[in-house]
């Protein structure tokens, strides 16, 4: 049975489940990389695929294992609506940083997709709770990066102001600059799986859903 989901929200074991569309592999679980509807169907082998006989990063199943039956999928769900409000918890695409902000395009407000464009943007006084004459922007986000945030207030007419100051607020998907799905080691830092080099981020706590 479908249900709808966010990027970062878990979706299974990877040693039960193949990652297909919309989905990403971490530490041997399946995760939402688009919002859409939960789909399970049976596993068609497919050239390319992320997850299906060998181990992902974080250690989805031994090499070699056969393919799981059955592959989790994410289907895009463009129909629902919604708008931001002050409170509402958004997930939105990093579209740009600066000194003084990153802009984000909000994607989902509480759990709808957004099928209009709405802006955000988070202040360097809004990253993080603590040490807020510390934050740096370009240590917290990167373009690209998903984040997760809240509205705390309604800006001016082009952009919704956004915090990211709770610990399960941040980023929840980034890509290294090698291009791979890179994995948190602390609320401050995530490491490529590949190269293993360091970048900086200001994590989400991860979910636990």
């Amino acid at each position: 049975m479908a249900s709808r989901v966010l990027p970062g929200q878990r979706l299974g074991a990877a040693g039960d489940y193949a990652a297909g569309n919309g989905t990403y592999v971490r530490d041997g679980h399946i995760y939402a990389s688009v919002v859409g509807n939960r789909q399970v169907d049976k596993t068609v082998p497919v050239a390319g695929a992320e997850a299906t006989a060998a181990p992902a990063a974080g250690g989805a199943g031994p090499a070699g294992a056969p393919a799981p039956a059955f592959t989790l999928s994410v289907v895009r769900d463009k129909h629902a609506t919604a708008v931001p409000e002050i409170g509402s918890i958004v997930i939105g695409k990093v579209t740009r940083v600066n000194a003084r902000f990153a802009a984000v395009s909000i994607m989902v407000v509480s759990t709808t997709p957004c099928t209009e464009t709405f802006q955000g943007i988070i202040r360097v006084q809004d990253v993080r709770a603590t040490e807020r004459d510390k934050v740096q922007i370009y240590r917290s986000f990167r373009p690209g990066d998903i984040v997760r945030a809240q509205v705390i207030s309604l800006g001016d007419a082009r952009s919704y102001h956004l915090s990211t100051a709770q610990n399960e607020l941040g980023v929840v998907f980034a890509q290294s600059m090698a291009g791979y799905t890179m994995i948190p080691i602390s609320w401050e830092e995530m490491v490529c799986p590949k190269t293993k080099v360091i970048e900086f981020r200001k994590c989400a706590k991860p979910s636990s859903q």
